[in-house]
Formats: structure tokens, sequence, C-alpha cells
């Protein structure tokens, strides 16, 4: 390719399907991005974008372009960060992921650097995909289960997730209270299960160990869907305790369970590792965990 510009121009134009859009994301007039469409068409031999009255749609081969050009952003970004990091100044995006479930473990410690450090940017984004931090999609990733092996990451433990059964005091009247070291009585009861019938999570595959499928009254994969079922009455679940300190509308079934823990880690990429905004970060929110309970 001659021109990284025409490439740069139709990735706006395939991300924001417009050309005043496009135009407007990259500061250039209107007329520009249309030369820039036209002239990358011409170089390919096909068509990139199929035009309609309100705006620009991919074609098939403008999907591929799309993708070339999101992977070669990516690594822009994540060298334009390797280079600002090493001026070790806290400002400038910091993006931390992790599973859902976990913002009470993280927002609290985010909105404290923020107002601390008024020239960080927070974004925080909760998905059960691995972010790819080797270009950039995020500076600290806290994941669970096993313990990450990628090469070129840092990986630190965070803390257990403790899990514990719950019910409602609603359910517990309407259906009894199950004996704590029971089985067989648990077994009489519905419960909250994973979407995923085939789970990673510790508490899920006992679940689906000693528990009928058809006890499976109600499935979320969403950890505060699963709080407020169990709240409703509909069931019992699994819940972590800490996040329901101060709350006397649910009752502990069953107390946590070693073969019920989830272990957290903290991973990061080892060329941000050192940054000052990484390591104050890492080092607030395994303090802020302790606090909570969370070790």
């Amino acid at each position: 390719m001659q021109s990284w510009d025409e490439i740069q121009t139709a990735y706006h134009v395939a991300r924001v399907g417009t050309v005043s859009g496009a135009a407007e994301a990259l500061g250039i007039h209107h007329a520009t991005v249309i030369r820039h469409v036209d002239a990358l068409e011409t170089r390919l031999g096909t068509k990139l974008f199929q035009r309609h009255p309100r705006g620009y749609s991919t074609t098939e081969a403008g999907e591929l372009l799309l993708k070339v050009a999101q992977t070669t952003a990516d690594q822009f970004s994540h060298l334009t960060e390797r280079i600002t990091g090493a001026s070790n100044d806290i400002s400038g995006e910091l993006i931390v992921t992790s599973l859902p479930g976990l913002a009470q473990l993280v927002v609290a410690t985010l909105a404290r650097l923020k107002v601390a450090h008024p020239g960080l940017r927070v974004r925080y984004v909760s998905d059960p995909r691995l972010f790819r931090l080797e270009f950039g999609e995020a500076h600290v990733a806290i994941r669970a289960g096993g313990k990450p092996q990628e090469p070129d990451n840092v990986v630190q433990r965070f803390c257990s997730f403790p899990n514990a059964l719950y019910a409602s005091r609603g359910y517990i009247e309407r259906h009894g209270m199950p004996a704590r070291d029971d089985i067989a009585s648990l077994a009489r009861h519905t419960f909250v299960g994973p979407v995923d019938v085939e789970s990673p999570a510790p508490f899920y595959r006992w679940l689906a160990k000693h528990i009928a499928p058809d006890s499976i009254a109600f499935r979320t994969n969403e950890r505060e869907a699963v709080l407020e079922a169990v709240s409703q009455g509909v069931a019992l679940g699994f819940l972590t305790p800490f996040m329901l300190r101060g709350r006397d509308d649910l009752v502990q079934v069953m107390p946590p369970q070693p073969d019920w823990e989830t272990p957290l880690w903290l991973v990061t990429h080892v060329d941000l590792h050192r940054t000052r905004r990484v390591q104050l970060f890492l080092k607030a929110v395994k303090e802020d965990a302790r606090q909570r309970g969370a070790e």
C-alpha cells in the first residue's frame, strides 16, 4: 500500500458508517474522505463499501480491510502506550478488564485513583473474553481460574474469591432450610445456575456433579443477576459473602467451601507492568481487596 492515510480513512468510514462521521473523526474535509476511499478501491480493484442514502456499509472485502486496519491501529496504540508509559507520569488512560461480577472489587479503587489523579482517564470493562494485553486492549486484566501462562505477561496472585450458597428469607419460609451437610436435602431444592452447562467455575462444577439439571430453575451468565434472582426468592444461588455485608434479607445455606473458591490473578503485559499508573492500581486494588476481606 502506498498510503496509510487512505487505509486509515477507509477504516474510519467502516467504523462509523458515514463520510461525515469519518471526516469529523479525522479532522479532514468530507471530499478528502471520498477521494481516499475511491483511490483505495481503485488500487485494490474491488469495492470496499456499498453506498446507500444513510451511509456506507462494508462489503466482504471491506470487512477484511477493517480487521487488518483494526489490528494495525491497536499496535500503534500499544506503541504509544509503551513510549508515553516510559515517562512514569500518572496520567493518561488506564484500562482494566475483568470477568463480569467483580465490579465491587475494582470500581471503588479506580474511582479513588481518579479523584487523586485528575489526569488519569479510567476505563473498566467487564467481559468474559480474554483481552489482548500485547495489543494494548487493556493494561490490567483480572482473570479467574488457573494461573495464566502467556509468556509476555506478568502474573500476580490477587485473592481467592470465596463463594457460599444463599437463599432469601422468603424462599426459606416457602421451602424450608436445607440441611447444611446433607446433599440429598439440597437436591430437593432449586438453584440458580450458569448459562454454560460446562462452566469452569468450581462451585458450578460442584453443582453439576451433585444436582440434577432439572433442578436448575434459573440460568444466567451475570453475577448481578444471580444476586437479584436469589433476592427475589427464585432459588438458591452461589454468592460471595463480602458482597453481601450489611444485607439481612439473605440467609447463608452453606458456608464457603475450599473447593468452591475461585483464585483471581492480576495480569499485565511486561512492557507496561512497571509504569507508574499500572503499579499504582495494582498496589491500591490489592490493599482494597484485603480491607474487604478478600484474601
